[in-house]
C-alpha cells in the first residue's frame, strides 16, 4: 500500500510535473533540489510510474556511497508499501537484491560503470538519474560523461537527470546540453528547505592547531565534544555530528563515554547492524541518540530523530603523490557546499539547530564547493575506463573539469607497465579484463598473474585485503592481518569474505581470456607454497611493483621508487630484509612515508615482481666530493650490486660527472690564481657597462658554457684533483669576444693598472659597485680629473703617507677645492716630513718626503 501521506509531505513532488515534462520533450534535466525535499526518493517512483499517472519506465538511480544505495532502495519500498527485492531493488559491489520486476534499482557510480563498460547501451534502462553529483566524485564525473556520449552516439533516447543539492545548475545543464540543438538542458528548480534550522557558531578556543595530513589537534576534538554536550543540554532531539574520519570518530565517542545518551559510530566501514539501527531510529528504551559520522551522512539518507548537527569542519579529501605513487588522505576544511548540505540534515523532520565549530570569519573563506577528485586523485583507474571506453586521452568526454596531464601521464606510466595499455595509451585486451573486474587495475594484475602462481582463492583473499584496507588493530604485518580476517569476527571479516567469493569468480572468469603482457611467468619463491607470508608478498609486490623496498638502518626502507619509509616501533616486520609496501602515506612535512600495511618478500619476488625497473650498467657520477665509477645493478632506486669499475670509465659519463661536481660545489674547484681573479672582476665590469660582446663570468653563467672554456683540459680530467689543476685565467681568456676584435681593447676599457701623476701604475680594483683605485694623496698632485676605465669615474681612495685612508672621491676637482684642506688640517702634524702645499692642484707629485723631493729638484 503506497504511502501518499508521507509522499505528500516531501516538497520536490511540486516539481515532479515540470521534470516529466522536460524528460519527454528533451530526454534530459538537471534537478536541482536542495537538501530534505525528497529528489532521492520521490523522484524515482515518479520517474518510473510508480506513483502518479506517469508512463512505466526502467529507472537506474545511482549513488556515490554503499550505505546511500541501501538505505534509498529501502525508504522508496517502504513508500510503496512492500520489501526490497521487488518494484524498487539496489545492487553493490558484491551483493544484488533485485529481479524481474524491479522498476527502479539504486547503484553505487562503480556498479554503473561497470555495466557501462560491458553494455554501453544500458539495454532495457530508460532513465538514469546520477544522484548527489555536487560532490564530484571521480566515478559520478566518469559516469555522467560516459552516458552523455551513449546519448550522443548510441541511444538518444535514454533519458538522463542529474540531480544536486547545491550545484552549479547552469554548469551541469551547459554539460547535458540536449540533441536537437536547442542548448542547455533545462533545469528544473524544487523549491524548499524541509523546515529549516538555527545556524550557531562556535569558533573552538584560541591555540588549536590546523589539521594536516590525518592528524586532528586533540583540543579541537574536545572542543567538538564540548559542543555536543552543550547542544544537548540546550535543544530536544537526537544529535548527528560530522567528524572527518573514523579515528576521530572513536577519539569522540571516548570523550562522550559518559554520556546519558546512545552514542553511535556511523562510518563505511561500520558493521550492517549498526548501519541499520542508525537509519532505523529510535534509541532503546526511548533514549537520546548521538550519531558521530563522517561524511557518509551528508546527503542521500535521513537518520530519523535527528533535530541537532554539530558540524566540526573538517573533511577528508583524497590526494595522490604521483612522483612517489602514494595515494594519502587530507583533512581539509569543508567547503560552502557541504557545509550546507551538512546542516540540511537537521531540518528533515522538524526545525532544527546546527552548530558550527569554526567562526563567521572563516565562514566567508570558505570555498563554494569541494574540489573535484579528478584534480587531486590518483587517475589510473579512471585512464584504464576512458582508454577501453575508446578515449585514452579524455578529450572527447563531457567532463566539468579536464583531467590534469601529469597525472593522466603517471596513470597511463602504470597502466603501461602491468600490460593493461599500449605505447598508444589504447586498452589492450588484457586491460579490458582488468577493467571487468571492478578493481583498481594495479590490484587487477595483482588478481590476474597471482591466480595462476597461488591459485585463485589464495590470490583472491589477498587482494580482497588490499582492495579495503584492514582495520588499524589488525596490525601492519598484511599476512597477520589475512589470518585474521579469516577468522572473521568482525565486521571487515564479514564484508572480506563477500568481496573474496566474488573475486574467486572474477578471476575464474578472467582465466579463459588469453594470457596478457604483464607478466605470468612463474616463480620459485612462491608458486605451490603453502606459506602465507610467502602467497601475501607476491601478490602485493604484483600489485605494487614501485613500493617494493629493501631494509635499510633503524626500522627504516627503501622502495624501489625512490621513496624512503619507515615502520613503526615495535613492528615485526622490522626484521626483514625486504618488503612489499601495501599502504603507506607520507605527509607535506614529512621525509619520509610510513609504512601502514606491508607483506614479507625475498629479493627473487622482488626482481620478479618489479622487473621493468631492472637495470645494470655502468654509473658514474659526482658523489662525496669526487668522481665515482661503478658497475651497478639496480632494481630502481635499491642497489642489489655494486662493483668499482677496474677498466677506465665512459670519459663522456665522467666529464657528465665532473660537470655535475662543477653545479654542485661551483668553479672553486679550479685553480683561481690572483691573476684569474682579477681578470674575472675586469670581465663582469665590463659586462655590467658595456654588455655584449663582453662575456658574462656569473657562477651561473660560467657554469652553463663549461664547454666553451674549460676544454680541452675537462675532457682530459678524470678525478677531482684534475680539476684543481685546471687554470680558470686561461679557461676565461677563450671567452673573450676574439671574433669581433674587442678582445684586443681589453687593456684600454678595463687596464689591470693605472699610471697615476707620480709615474707609480697602481693596481686598479673592479670587485665591487665602482673601479677602485687606491693611491697616496700625494702622488695625485697637479691632476684635476678623475680617471676613466671604460668611461666610468673610478672612486679615487686616497691614502696617507702611510697607507691609511684619508678620503674617498669620485671627483678630485672637486675634493681638491672643498676637501683637502680637512685633510691636510689632519695629517700634516702627524705626517710633517711629508709635503702639504696649499693649493694640491698645481703641486708637484711625489711619492716622497719634503726633504728628498728638495734633494731630486
Amino acid at each position: 500500500m503506497i504511502r501518499n501521506d508521507a509522499l505528500d509531505l516531501l516538497p520536490v513532488r511540486h516539481a515532479v510535473p515540470e521534470l516529466l515534462t522536460a524528460l519527454d520533450e528533451r530526454g534530459t534535466a538537471v534537478l536541482h533540489a536542495p537538501p530534505g525535499t525528497g529528489k532521492t526518493t520521490l523522484v524515482p517512483l515518479a520517474l518510473a510510474g510508480l506513483i502518479g499517472d506517469g508512463p512505466e519506465r526502467r529507472v537506474l538511480v545511482a549513488e556515490p556511497r554503499r550505505m546511500a544505495v541501501r538505505a534509498a532502495a529501502r525508504r522508496m519500498a517502504w513508500l510503496l508499501g512492500e520489501e526490497v527485492g521487488g518494484a524498487v531493488g539496489f545492487s553493490v559491489r558484491g551483493e544484488r537484491r533485485a529481479g524481474p520486476g524491479t522498476r527502479v534499482e539504486v547503484v553505487t557510480t562503480g556498479v554503473l560503470l561497470q555495466r557501462l563498460q560491458r553494455d554501453p547501451e544500458l539495454a532495457g534502462v530508460d532513465t538514469v538519474l546520477l544522484d548527489e553529483c555536487h560532490e564530484r566524485h571521480l566515478d559520478a564525473d566518469t559516469a555522467l560523461a560516459f552516458l552523455v556520449d551513449v546519448r550522443a552516439t548510441l541511444r538518444p533516447e535514454l533519458g538522463l537527470i542529474a540531480a544536486s543539492a547545491t550545484s552549479d545548475a547552469a554548469a551541469w545543464a551547459e554539460l547535458l546540453t540536449v540533441l536537437d540543438g536547442s542548448g542547455p538542458a533545462p533545469v528544473v528548480w524544487a523549491e524548499g528547505q524541509g523546515h529549516g534550522s538555527a545556524i550557531h557558531f562556535a569558533p573552538p578556543p584560541a591555540g588549536v592547531r590546523p589539521a594536516h595530513g590525518t592528524w586532528v589537534d586533540p583540543a579541537l576534538l574536545r572542543h567538538v565534544a564540548g559542543t555536543v554536550r552543550e547542544a544537548l543540554e540546550r535543544h530536544e532531539g537526537d544529535l548527528l555530528c560530522f567528524l572527518p574520519g573514523t579515528g576521530e570518530i572513536a577519539r569522540t565517542a571516548g570523550l562522550l563515554a559518559d554520556l546519558d545518551a546512545e552514542v553511535l559510530q556511523l562510518h563505511g566501514r561500520a558493521p550492517a547492524s549498526v548501519q541499520d539501527a542508525v537509519l532505523r531510529g529510535g534509541g532503546p528504551g526511548g533514549r537520546r541518540r548521538v550519531v558521530l559520522t563522517t561524511s557518509v551522512a551528508e546527503s542521500s539518507l535521513t537518520v530519523p530523530g535527528v533535530r541537532i548537527v554539530v558540524d566540526s569542519g573538517l573533511s577528508r579529501e583524497p590526494r595522490m603523490d604521483h612522483a612517489r605513487g602514494l595515494g594519502s588522505l587530507a583533512t581539509v576544511p569543508v567547503s560552502a557546499a557541504v557545509a550546507t548540505q551538512r546542516a540540511g540534515r537537521a531540518g528533515r523532520e522538524a526545525f532544527g539547530t546546527v552548530y558550527r565549530c569554526w567562526s563567521t570569519a572563516e565562514d566567508g573563506r570558505l570555498a563554494r564547493f569541494p574540489a573535484p577528485e579528478i584534480r587531486v586523485a590518483d587517475l589510473t583507474d579512471f585512464a584504464l575506463r576512458t582508454a577501453c571506453w575508446g578515449d585514452p586521452s579524455a578529450s572527447g568526454l563531457a567532463l566539468l573539469d579536464p583531467p590534469p596531464a601529469g597525472a593522466m601521464a603517471a596513470a597511463r606510466q602504470v597502466l603501461t607497465a602491468i600490460g593493461a595499455v599500449d605505447e598508444e595509451g589504447r586498452a589492450t585486451e588484457r586491460g579490458v579484463r582488468m577493467s571487468r573486474l571492478g578493481l583498481h587495475p594495479r590490484l587487477g594484475r595483482a588478481l590476474l598473474d597471482g591466480a595462476p602462481e597461488v591459485g585463485a582463492r589464495r590470490a583472491a583473499e589477498v587482494v580482497a585485503l588490499l582492495s579495503e584496507e584492514p582495520p588499524r588493530e589488525y596490525g601492519d604485518d598484511l599476512a597477520a592481518a589475512w589470518r585474521e580476517a579469516r577468522r572473521g569476527a568482525d565486521g571487515y571479516g564479514a564484508r572480506w569474505k563477500a568481496e573474496v567469493r566474488r573475486l574467486e569468480r572474477s578471476a575464474a572468469e578472467a582465466a579463459g581470456g588469453a594470457a596478457g603482457s604483464g607478466g605470468s611467468g612463474g616463480s620459485g619463491a612462491a608458486a605451490g607454497a603453502g606459506d602465507q607470508d610467502a602467497v601475501a608478498g607476491l601478490v602485493t609486490a604484483l600489485a605494487f611493483p614501485e613500493r617494493v623496498a629493501r631494509a635499510r638502518e633503524q626500522g627504516g626502507c627503501l622502495m624501489v621508487s625512490g621513496t624512503g619509509a619507515r615502520l613503526a616501533e615495535g613492528s615485526g616486520l622490522r626484521s626483514a630484509p625486504w618488503l612489499a609496501v601495501a599502504v603507506a602515506d607520507r605527509t607535506v612535512q614529512s621525509a619520509v612515508a610510513r609504512v601502514r600495511l606491508a607483506a614479507v618478500v625475498d629479493e627473487a619476488v622482488a626482481r620478479r615482481a618489479a622487473g621493468h625497473l631492472l637495470r645494470s650498467g655502468e654509473e658514474v657520477r659526482w658523489e662525496d666530493g669526487d668522481v665515482v665509477a661503478r658497475s651497478v645493478e639496480r632494481l630502481g632506486a635499491v642497489e642489489l650490486t655494486v662493483r668499482p669499475l677496474r677498466d677506465a670509465a665512459d670519459p663522456e659519463l665522467v666529464r657528465a660527472a665532473l660537470l655535475d661536481g662543477l653545479r654542485r660545489e661551483g668553479t672553486g674547484l679550479l685553480r683561481w690564481s690572483r691573476e684569474a681573479v682579477e681578470l674575472r672582476s675586469r670581465l663582469a665590469f665590463l659586462h655590467r657597462v658595456l654588455g655584449e660582446p663582453w662575456p658574462d663570468v656569473s657562477e651561473e653563467a660560467l657554469l652553463g658554457r663549461a664547454a666553451e672554456w674549460l676544454e680541452p683540459e675537462l675532457s682530459r680530467a678524470r678525478r677531482r684533483a684534475d680539476l684543481g689543476r685546471i687554470d680558470a685565467g686561461e679557461g676565461l681568456r677563450r671567452l673573450l669576444p676574439w671574433a669581433t676584435g674587442e678582445a684586443g681593447r681589453l687593456d684600454e676599457l678595463a687596464p689591470e693598472r693605472i699610471e697615476v701623476p707620480s709615474g707609480s701604475r697602481i693596481r686598479v680594483e673592479y670587485g665591487g659597485e665602482r673601479p677602485v683605485l687606491a693611491v697616496k694623496l700625494q702622488e695625485m698632485f697637479g691632476l684635476a680629473r678623475t680617471p676613466r676605465v671604460a668611461g666610468i669615474p673610478v672612486l679615487v681612495h686616497l691614502l696617507s703617507p702611510a697607507g691609511r685612508p684619508a678620503a674617498v672621491t669620485s671627483d678630485l676637482a672637486s675634493f681638491w677645492r672643498e676637501g683637502y684642506r680637512a685633510v691636510r688640517a689632519e695629517l700634516r702634524g702627524r705626517y710633517p716630513k711629508h709635503p702639504w702645499p696649499e693649493d694640491p692642484s698645481a703641486a708637484e707629485p711625489t711619492r716622497h718626503t719634503s726633504a728628498r723631493l728638495r734633494r731630486e729638484r
